[in-house]
């Protein structure tokens, strides 16, 4: 039986796997083997974080099963695999499509091409002023207190319009007491996000996409997986405020920062104001803020 095996082994390296003694690895080889190394992994990892983690593991399957008919050389599966492999393809491409849409425009917003390439004219005028900065901070904090529900999008770079035309326009100036009558309870704009451009209010009651992400916890509702689900097609920055414990959190970049005070949130914003701001850059603003949170409290102990 053992004899068996290992005669099939070998007769499926000499058929399939010749190729290994006659190649030379050089220096390039080993540099793609790095890079498809680095690539492979971050996908998964990225990949192991959505929805499309479990239909990746059942392709993995059906191509386990490949294999073993390619080493006992089942000509019949083998057959229906080579005839199936276009369409195949194919069907990946439209089960993962927003899944790779995503990870499409994530690539698109690094700023590693616009440093190449000036494709995009950089903005140097503030994106709003600091009354509306002002004005958020009041409004959400004043919601928070009565815990009233609330989302709201600040648009940066990438254009909403395509979420703003699923809500109604207003074009109104941000003012903390319009937005705290918008979602007032059981007011007719109060469902929904409301999405902020410069000093503006374009658009009220807007549907934002939810997002996938496994990793989110449980306790989490809709508002906040549409918070998480809106800044990971963009980069804009989304305030949500919970109905349930009052508490307000912040997303971008596809990342939830829960429960934040009114000067974290005011500093936030007066980051974005002048200018666009990608995820790293804000990870470091957050570290160096809870240094000096942590450095405030031990002197004032």
């Amino acid at each position: 039986m053992i004899q068996n095996l290992l005669t099939i082994l070998n007769s499926f390296a000499s058929k399939y796997l010749f190729w290994i003694d006659s190649y030379a690895i050089t220096k390039t080889d080993i540099a793609e083997i790095i890079i498809l190394s680095f690539l492979i992994y971050n996908i998964l990892v990225w990949v192991k974080q959505t929805r499309a983690w479990n239909l990746l593991k059942g392709i993995i399957v059906v191509l386990a099963f490949v294999l073993l008919a390619a080493i006992f050389q089942m000509n019949t599966i083998l057959w229906i695999a080579g005839k199936t492999i276009n369409v195949a393809v194919i069907a990946i491409i439209i089960v993962f499509q927003p899944e790779l849409r995503r990870a499409l425009e994530v690539l698109g917003r690094k700023n590693f091409l616009t440093s190449i390439l000036p494709l995009d004219s950089q903005k140097t005028q503030e994106r709003f002023s600091e009354r509306v900065t002002n004005e958020l901070v009041k409004a959400t904090y004043e919601m928070a207190k009565v815990k009233t529900g609330a989302l709201i999008v600040i648009e940066q770079d990438v254009s909403l319009k395509e979420y703003e035309r699923t809500g109604i326009e207003l074009d109104s100036l941000v003012s903390s007491q319009l937005l705290i009558n918008i979602f007032e309870h059981n007011t007719p704009l109060h469902d929904g996000a409301i999405i902020v451009r410069g000093n503006r209010i374009v658009s009220a009651t807007c549907y934002l996409p939810l997002s996938d992400n496994m990793g989110l916890s449980k306790d989490l509702g809709t508002r906040h997986r549409a918070a998480v689900g809106i800044s990971e097609v963009c980069d804009a920055l989304t305030i949500v405020v919970s109905e349930e414990t009052g508490n307000v959190s912040i997303a971008i970049g596809g990342e939830l920062y829960r429960n934040v005070d009114a000067e974290y949130l005011k500093g936030k914003l007066n980051f974005i104001r002048k200018g666009s701001m990608d995820v790293a850059r804000f990870r470091i603003w957050k570290r160096r803020m809870k240094n000096v949170k942590e450095n405030d409290e031990a002197s004032g102990k």
